[in-house]
């Protein structure tokens, strides 16, 4: 008897909690399918459109395209130190002071040969005082780079830089700078000065040999020895 009431006891207990299981799974759906209602998903669109209001179409997001900018010249002589620094510390050869410099930041003073080649001088326009350098065909700028020395310009690559990572290459000539009138007189009176005296030497021209006139010999008489008989 107490067998059968056990049974009947597991029985129901066990349907009452597939009931109550069913009611939580039901439950669960209609709270999820309430939810769904109320927040759509944001890829799908109305395809009902209110007939009372102008149309006006979707606004695309355009990215703004432009050319970064280079940092100052204090960040870039704190950056040129600091590469310096390194590259002692591993025992190689240590940046050119050009590789802090912008293209537009140097004017050319002078283009001359060296027993490396052509090289030039450049002045940098931004530090006080105003700095000079000779360049070679190769050096390094902090925005380009120097290809080629000519009679009287300079040839260097631009290289710029945008905002979307994109890498542009172009070419610019810098001429010789024209002597400012001040740099120009000082220059004509330090010339006399400094240049040494050349002595030229003066053709040797031949002594023309003028004909002397021939004087003809005086003859002496002889005197006369009677032969003896």
């Amino acid at each position: 008897m107490n067998f059968k009431t056990a049974i009947r006891y597991s029985l129901s207990f066990a349907a009452i909690l597939g009931a109550m299981s069913l009611v939580a799974i039901s439950a669960a759906a209609q709270e999820k399918e309430k939810s769904e209602a109320k927040n759509p998903p944001a890829n799908e669109k109305s395809s009902v459109r209110d007939p009372f209001k102008k149309y006006q179409p979707p606004v695309k997001q355009t990215r703004v395209v432009a050319k970064l900018e280079a940092p100052s010249i204090q960040m870039r002589i704190e950056r040129y130190r600091a590469e310096k620094m390194a590259a002692a510390n591993a025992h190689v050869a240590a940046p050119k002071p050009t590789t802090a410099l912008l293209l537009n930041e140097v004017q050319v003073t002078g283009i001359f040969r060296s027993p490396r080649g052509w090289s030039a001088m450049v002045e940098a326009t931004p530090l006080a005082p105003k700095l000079s350098y000779v360049i070679y065909p190769g050096e390094r700028f902090f925005d380009g780079q120097l290809v080629a020395i000519e009679e009287g310009r300079l040839i260097f690559r631009r290289d710029t830089v945008w905002t979307d990572g994109r890498r542009e290459k172009s070419v610019e000539v810098k001429p010789l700078r024209t002597p400012s009138p001040v740099e120009a007189m000082t220059a004509a009176k330090a010339a006399p000065s400094d240049a040494p005296t050349v002595e030229t030497a003066k053709p040797v021209v031949p002594e023309k040999e003028t004909a002397k006139p021939v004087v003809p010999e005086k003859e002496t008489a002889k005197p006369v020895v009677p032969e003896k008989q």
